[in-house]
């Protein structure tokens, strides 16, 4: 069945690096739209970057520009999150989601059909 496995989270220091993984297991990564999303607490989801199946066109919110980095390596089958310089406005529960169809980025999440079980990521001094 298709699973989405986060890893990578944890505390971290404003300024400092963290690259999340999300690992795909019962689908081919390079036929779908990959996200990354994030939830704050006490606020809603958001889309935070998204990537293409072949050529991997790429997509970021205007508040990780710059700072954040996303790819994939299809022979693992993972997708990667690179983010640099992070900010306390970073701290959230990170998730990664399959798109269930094709479209410009975002999307709305409910058109990303699966999900992981997200991974924490604290920025804290």
């Amino acid at each position: 069945q298709v699973q989405l496995v986060e890893s990578g989270g944890g505390l971290v220091q404003p300024g400092g690096s963290l690259r999340l993984s999300c690992a795909a297991s019962g689908f081919i990564l390079d036929y779908y739209q990959l996200g990354w999303f994030r939830q704050a607490p006490g606020k809603g989801r958001e889309a935070v970057s998204c990537i293409s199946n072949n050529p991997g066109h790429t997509w970021y919110a205007d508040s990780v520009k710059g700072r954040f980095t996303i790819s994939r390596d299809d022979a693992k089958n993972t997708v990667y999150l690179q983010m640099n310089s992070l900010k306390a406005e970073d701290t959230a529960i990170y998730y990664c989601a399959r798109r269930g169809g094709y479209g410009p980025f975002p999307g709305d999440a409910s058109e990303y059909n699966y999900w992981g079980q997200g991974t924490q990521v604290t920025v804290s001094s």
